[in-house]
C-alpha cells in the first residue's frame, strides 16, 4: 500500500504515508489555502444570510498565473481564434460567469484543502512518534482529497509552466542539480497519489 492508495471495504479509500509525505502534503494544503484567500468573515452569514447568498464575486481573472489555472476564464478558447467582436463577447460572458460563480469555487477548493489538513492533522495525532500511519478515508473525504490533489497538481504545474504532456515528459528528464527538481518530484508523486485514488475510487 505504500504510496498507492486502496479501496475499503464499504467505500472510500486508504493509503500508508510516512512522516515526511505527510509534512509535504500539509504544508503544499496550506500554501493553497494561502493563495484561495480566506472566506467570508465567521458570523456573517448568520447576521445576514441574504447578502451571503447574494454576494458577487470578482469580474476580471486573477493576476496571479496559478490561480488563473484554478479559475479559468469559462467562456475563452485560447486554441480557437477570434475575431475583435467575439473576444469581447467572451470577455463579457466570462466576466458575468466568474461574477456569481468564482466565490462558490473558491469555497468548494477551500473546504478540500482544509479537509486534507485535518484529515493529516488528527493522522499525525494518532500516529505521534510511530513514524507514518495509514490514512483512512470515508467516500466522501475521499473526494475532497481527490479535488485537493487536482488543485494541487495545478498549482505547481503552474509553477513549473506545464501545459501539455510534452511538458511533463521533459520532467523525467531533468538533472538533479536543477532547482527545479524538488517541485518536479512533488508533481509527480502527487500525481501518482490521484491516479491510484481515482482508480480506488471507481472500482
Amino acid at each position: 500500500m505504500p504510496g498507492t492508495f486502496e479501496p475499503l471495504p464499504g467505500g472510500g479509500a486508504a493509503v500508508a504515508l510516512d512522516d515526511v509525505e505527510i509534512s509535504i502534503i500539509r504544508s503544499l494544503a496550506v500554501q493553497l489555502l494561502e493563495l484561495i484567500g480566506p472566506g467570508p468573515a465567521e458570523g456573517a452569514a448568520d447576521e445576514d444570510p441574504l447578502a451571503e447568498l447574494f454576494s458577487q464575486g470578482p469580474s476580471e481573472p486573477p493576476a496571479d498565473p496559478v490561480l488563473k489555472r484554478l479559475f479559468p476564464d469559462a467562456y475563452s478558447d485560447p486554441e480557437q481564434p477570434a475575431s475583435h467582436r467575439d473576444a469581447e463577447e467572451q470577455r463579457a460572458y466570462s466576466a458575468e460567469f466568474r461574477r456569481y460563480t468564482e466565490n462558490d469555487l473558491r469555497a468548494g477548493k477551500r473546504d478540500n484543502a482544509l479537509a486534507v489538513i485535518r484529515s493529516l492533522d488528527a493522522l499525525s495525532s494518532a500516529s505521534a512518534g510511530e513514524g507514518g500511519a495509514v490514512l483512512k478515508l470515508s467516500a466522501e473525504e475521499s473526494q475532497r482529497w481527490l479535488g485537493a490533489l487536482n488543485d494541487l497538481r495545478l498549482a505547481i504545474g503552474s509553477r513549473l509552466e506545464i501545459t501539455d504532456e510534452e511538458d511533463t515528459d521533459l520532467l523525467y528528464r531533468l538533472p538533479d542539480e536543477d532547482p527545479r527538481k524538488p517541485m518536479v518530484m512533488a508533481y509527480l508523486w502527487l500525481g501518482g497519489l490521484q491516479e491510484t485514488l481515482v482508480g480506488t475510487l471507481m472500482s
